[in-house]
């Protein structure tokens, strides 16, 4: 299931490396799959830090860098969450980056109301649009319309490599 995101992952590993920047990834219905991509790339340590899946509410309740007030005013499975869960991930590993993912890879839809095959990624890291100095955010939403949840799986993992690329390679070249 790694195979088909290595060119995506190596893609993120080429910036991050260039721009000496780490990474944190906090992902739940990807199961994983984002951060074992990452990991797949020689050098890894240069620039993963580490990644966790985050399934339920109270494995990201568990993490220091939660604001709980901002977490009980939102729903998983929502660009506003994966966009928390990226800025909670980045600020808990300390890194650069933070690359979030939350979702529903089903062979059903999640107790949400959202179908299977719905998932919000999001990364935040230094600039993207954001005054200088401080940290910027983007996000978006795909669904696949498949209820087939390794698919899936595999399709939540590959748009939020390709949002991390896409957003690297947007960037101003290194100094």
């Amino acid at each position: 299931m790694i195979e088909p995101l290595l060119e995506l992952s190596h893609r993120v590993a080429m910036q991050l490396k260039a721009r000496r920047q780490t990474i944190a990834v906090g992902e739940s219905a990807a199961g994983g799959l984002i951060t074992a991509a990452l990991l797949a790339v020689p050098g890894a340590s240069a620039y993963c830090r580490g990644g966790l899946v985050v399934y339920t509410r109270n494995a990201l309740l568990s993490l220091k860098a939660v604001d709980l007030a901002k977490l009980d005013s939102m729903r998983a499975s929502t660009e506003a969450y994966a966009r928390f869960e990226a800025r909670t991930l980045r600020a808990h590993f300390e890194t650069d980056w933070g690359l979030g993912e939350t979702g529903a890879a089903g062979p059903t839809g999640n107790k949400y109301g959202d179908a299977a095959g719905h998932v919000c990624v999001a990364v935040a890291g230094p600039g993207l649009d954001a005054p200088a100095g401080t940290i910027g955010e983007r996000s978006r939403t795909l669904e696949t319309g498949s209820t087939d949840r390794l698919g899936n799986m595999q399709a939540f993992a590959a748009a939020a490599l390709l949002l991390m690329a896409e957003t690297l390679e947007g960037l101003p070249p290194p100094r």
